[in-house]
């Protein structure tokens, strides 16, 4: 018996958000104001200044949406799941509030597995999933978040903490403990994590990859292959990430 699908055991780190996004509280309008200074000649007003974007430089869920792998790069014989496309389009959300205190290791067995660190997305986001019917026990998941000024360098680094955190968890559907394993991986985008999950009760174990194109984290899960999913994952990262780089960020 191969690795279950993790479809019906999943939380979807961001999917819960609202399909219809709104345009997060972002000023566009001018800050300083005019005042006659009684008595002052000579002097001037303050000219208006226009307050700074602060989704300046983030893609938005469409730009990232095209950036995500397409099917011709996924292992033969998977497939898109239906419906299983969600993006966040061309508008912004409020930044998510981050949850605060030891991870969750468990989560790490979730096929959208961002929330380990505690935040359950970005301003921007897109996803889809691809499986090998009809036992589904092969997928990848891929899942693209957009992320205001310095926070995708810290989700990679919560990301690093929490493997550093959770040497195991058990699988509770087969009440089997998964041992967690993380190395740095150079060379893709402007840094990338892989963490391996494997366990004795499993016939094929689990890759997961965090990679990092400037203000855009890729978190990528894979059981595709007999290699814990490791050769797969690459592909489809190496991937995701180039097209990344070909992205410039809505002005």
């Amino acid at each position: 018996m191969r690795l279950p699908s993790r479809a019906t055991r999943a939380v979807c780190a961001v999917a819960a958000l609202p399909l219809a996004l709104s345009l997060a509280a972002c000023d566009s309008g001018d800050s300083g104001s005019s005042s006659d200074s009684k008595g002052s000649a000579g002097k001037v007003s303050a000219a208006p200044s226009k307050s700074t974007d602060p989704n300046a430089g983030v893609l938005t869920g469409t730009q990232l949406k095209q950036a995500l792998a397409p099917v011709a790069f996924m292992p033969k014989g998977l497939a898109a799941v239906k419906d299983g496309e969600v993006d966040s389009g061309d508008e912004f959300t409020a930044p998510p509030t981050k949850t605060v205190g030891k991870p969750d290791c468990s989560k790490f067995g979730n096929t959208y597995w961002l929330d380990v660190t505690g935040l359950r997305g970005g301003v921007s986001f897109a996803q889809s999933d691809f499986t090998k019917k009809p036992d589904e026990v092969e997928q990848i998941t891929q899942e693209l978040d957009g992320f205001r000024g310095t926070t995708a360098q810290t989700v990679m680094k919560d990301i690093r903490a929490a493997v550093a955190a959770c040497p195991a968890f058990t699988d509770t559907e087969l009440h089997a403990k998964v041992k967690i394993v993380g190395k740095e991986t150079p060379g893709l985008g402007d840094e990338a994590y892989t963490i391996t999950l494997t366990s004795p009760t499993w016939d094929n174990g689990t890759t997961l990859i965090a990679a990092r194109v400037g203000t855009s984290v890729l978190t990528l899960m894979s059981t595709a292959g007999s290699d814990n999913g490791a050769a797969a994952a690459q592909k489809v990262a190496t991937q995701v990430v180039t097209s990344l780089k070909a992205q410039k960020p809505k002005a």
